[in-house]
């Protein structure tokens, strides 16, 4: 009996024996060849053509953000699989929340103001709102490191001598089932989710239009799918193409664009300036992953696990998860690991897109001052940064009227602009550093810029007026601190008084040079000190 049991258990404790498409590319493509078949079009009417709707009176405009208390948070991935790390199950610890800007959009609790709620201030009035939101969760860039990873794992499994075991077996069968740039299905539902909580919390300022919305986004494919799907559950799926207008702006080198300014940045594009962040990153990770590398490496014969391919590995966790529902690459690394991961990404963003990053105030400067234009109801007449002058001019195409205003754009994106609005308690435990985590870190770029992240801005009457006093800002539900902007003051619900905020943001943009971080020749200061965004003067 004991032999039996024994020789059971041998299979599972051997080598997986490689197949020979490990590694390899799998493509679906939906709909089937030939299934848009117009002929049958007709047996299929649709409800305009068919009748018979039924009662269809519609009831009054929610407003939750000045009813709703407690605050309903966004706190699951529903319906994706919840992954687990090294250390088990029964953890607390959630590993999607430290996947830096690959996390979902989750609910931050404070940037320290523990008291503030999204929901307005008691006695105050919401008379605008500003949404600057990033798409959804998609797949990789092109030409990125996973799908490189993949074609190694190929490249070594049709050759002799490549086993996997243990905990990495299963990529002795794995193939590489990602797309690139697209939104997943997850990241569409996100979108529309999103779009939906907006209504709810927003919907009665729809009230105060008098001509159809316009809402703003980037040419991208996933910009689109992003934008149309907040419009579908923030209207509704039947009629949303009629109820609004949807600007799409051009993202390609060369186009003045402020959701997609890097395209006319040429140092955000260098390796040594813009992507100094990377350098940083790396040299923490060969600190963070150490271990990692020494636990599994004997585990896969044939196959070196470079640093740079265990970053990988974490990334085909997140990646994985928001396109497949769930990766069997996430519970390979500890708890420990995935929060050096979270501080690689970190990394990333602080000195490619940050406060550490002399080019990113330069970058955010465009829809900074988009937004004084709107606040204040005049046109821009400088042109000095990356707003479209042709699209900015125009009433049509850029209205100053709206109550609500919905911008889409990227991730880089919204941490340049919080970087150009100064909000320096982000900032407050910077720089960075690449040697350890610091304790307490104010910088994490899960709560900045996830997949659907959005920045708010409340534009308030305190007391309620039809004349707006104050603004304050919530980043993925988090109220932030003003404090760094000047003529804002200390205040327990992040209020700003409305006149100081614009004189201290005409003061901020006076302060950018776009066209010296933009464009001269210089190098990265060594140490780099920077913390708010801009070249050392």
């Amino acid at each position: 009996m004991l032999a039996t049991v024994l020789l059971l258990a041998l299979p599972f404790c051997a080598a997986e024996s490689a197949s020979s498409y490990a590694g390899s590319t799998v493509v679906d493509s939906y709909p089937p060849p030939g299934a848009t078949n117009t002929t049958v079009d007709a047996y299929f009417p649709d409800a305009s053509q068919v009748g018979y709707a039924g009662p269809t009176p519609t009831g009054a405009e929610p407003a939750a953000i000045v009813t709703a208390i407690p605050f309903s948070k966004v706190e699951n991935i529903f319906p994706l699989s919840r992954p687990n790390s090294a250390d088990g199950a029964d953890s607390t610890f959630n590993v999607t929340r430290h996947w830096g800007n690959l996390s979902p959009m989750y609910s931050v609790e404070s940037f320290g103001l523990p008291d503030a709620s999204p929901v307005i201030p008691e006695g105050c009035g919401l008379n605008a709102v500003h949404l600057l939101m990033r798409h959804g969760a998609r797949y990789p860039t092109s030409g990125s490191g996973l799908s490189q990873f993949a074609s190694d794992i190929h490249a070594a499994a049709v050759k002799e001598g490549f086993n996997a075991t243990g905990d990495l077996k299963f990529l002795a069968t794995w193939t590489y089932k990602l797309g690139a740039e697209i939104l997943t299905p997850f990241g569409r539902q996100s979108l529309f989710s999103n779009g939906v909580a907006f209504r709810y919390r927003y919907g009665q300022l729809l009230n105060g239009f008098t001509d159809l919305p316009v809402f703003r986004t980037t040419s991208e494919d996933r910009m689109v799918d992003s934008a149309l799907n907040f419009a579908a559950g923030f209207f509704d799926v039947r009629t949303y193409k009629t109820d609004y207008h949807q600007e799409i702006i051009i993202e390609e080198n060369n186009f003045n664009n402020t959701l997609a300014p890097y395209d006319v940045c040429p140092n955000a594009n260098s390796e040594d300036i813009g992507y100094f962040g990377d350098t940083q990153a790396s040299t923490w990770a060969n600190i963070y992953l150490k271990d990692a590398q020494t636990r599994l490496q004997p585990m896969l014969q044939g196959f070196n696990l470079t640093i740079s391919r265990l970053v990988y590995m974490q990334q085909m966790c997140a990646y994985e998860t928001v396109a497949l529902g769930y990766s069997e690459f996430c519970d390979l690394f500890t708890e420990e690991e995935w929060e050096g991961f979270e501080y690689y990404n970190d990394l990333e963003f602080w000195y490619n897109c940050g406060p550490g990053n002399p080019t990113a105030a330069a970058q955010g400067l465009g829809y900074v001052q988009e937004l004084v234009s709107r606040l204040t109801h005049t046109p821009i007449n400088v042109w000095n940064s990356s707003t479209n002058s042709t699209l900015d001019s125009s009433n049509i195409t850029f209205p100053l009227n709206q109550p609500i205003y919905v911008d889409a754009t990227h991730d880089v994106i919204i941490s340049d602009i919080v970087t150009a609005l100064n909000f320096t308690s982000l900032a407050a435990t910077g720089p960075l550093p690449t040697d350890h985590i610091p304790p307490h870190r104010s910088y994490i770029s899960s709560q900045i810029a996830p997949f659907a992240s959005q920045l708010v801005a409340q534009v308030l009457s305190c007391p309620a007026s039809e004349e707006p006093t104050h603004i304050r800002f919530l980043l993925n539900d988090g109220v932030v601190p003003l404090t760094g902007i000047h003529g804002c003051t200390e205040d327990s619900n992040g209020l700003c008084a409305l006149a100081s905020f614009i004189s201290g943001m005409h003061e901020r943009i006076g302060e950018i040079n776009y066209a010296h971080d933009c464009f001269a020749n210089y190098t990265m200061p060594n140490p780099d000190n920077i913390i708010d965004g801009r070249y050392p003067s």
